[in-house]
C-alpha cells in the first residue's frame, strides 16, 4: 500500500470517527432532553403531593399560613406560623415553618426533594431525598413527604401545648 492509499484510509477513518462523535452527541442531546422531560413529569407529581400534604397542617393547627413555592429554588409548598409567648413579663416571638421543594433540573440528573422544619425557633430537621432520574420511584418520594409532614405535626403538637383541631 503506497502513501496515497494510506492517506485516503486515514482520511476515511477520521471522517468515520467524526461521524460517530456527531451521532453520539446527538444521542446525548436527545437523552438530555428526555431526562429534562422526565424530571418535569416527576416534579409535577411530587410537588402536587407536597401541596396536598402541607395543606392539611393549617386545617389541623389554626394559625399556619399555606403558600405555594416556585422559582429558582424549586417547586413545592410551605406552611408558616408566628406565635407570641408572654412569660415573666417578656414578649417572645416563636416562628414555625415547614417547607418542602423539588429542586430544579441540574447536570447531576437527579430528582431531589428538600425539606426543612422549624418549630418555635428551633430547626427540627433539614433533609434531602434524591434519586437518579432514570431510577426514580415516585412512591418513595410520596412516602418520604408523608413521613416528614407527619413527623413535623407530631413534633409541633408535642411542643408546649400546641393543640390540634380534628
Amino acid at each position: 500500500m503506497d502513501f496515497h492509499e494510506r492517506m485516503q484510509k486515514a482520511i476515511e477513518r477520521g471522517q468515520r470517527t467524526g461521524d460517530a462523535r456527531a451521532r453520539a452527541e446527538a444521542e446525548k442531546a436527545l437523552t438530555e432532553e428526555e431526562l429534562k422531560r422526565l424530571h418535569s413529569q416527576y416534579r409535577l407529581e411530587v410537588s402536587e403531593t407536597i401541596e396536598q400534604c402541607l395543606a392539611e397542617l393549617p386545617k389541623r393547627f389554626p394559625g399556619f399560613q399555606f403558600e405555594t413555592l416556585f422559582g429558582d429554588r424549586g417547586w413545592g409548598a410551605a406552611v408558616t406560623r408566628n406565635d407570641v409567648n408572654m412569660a415573666a413579663g417578656r414578649r417572645e416571638e416563636l416562628f414555625s415553618r415547614l417547607e418542602m421543594t423539588v429542586r430544579p433540573y441540574s447536570k447531576l440528573t437527579v430528582l431531589e426533594l428538600s425539606g426543612k422544619g422549624t418549630i418555635k425557633n428551633k430547626e427540627v430537621f433539614n433533609r434531602t431525598h434524591y434519586q437518579r432520574i432514570p431510577e426514580v420511584d415516585t412512591a418513595s418520594f410520596i412516602s418520604t413527604i408523608d413521613n416528614w409532614v407527619l413527623e413535623f405535626a407530631e413534633l409541633f403538637a408535642s411542643k408546649d401545648g400546641a393543640r390540634s383541631f380534628l
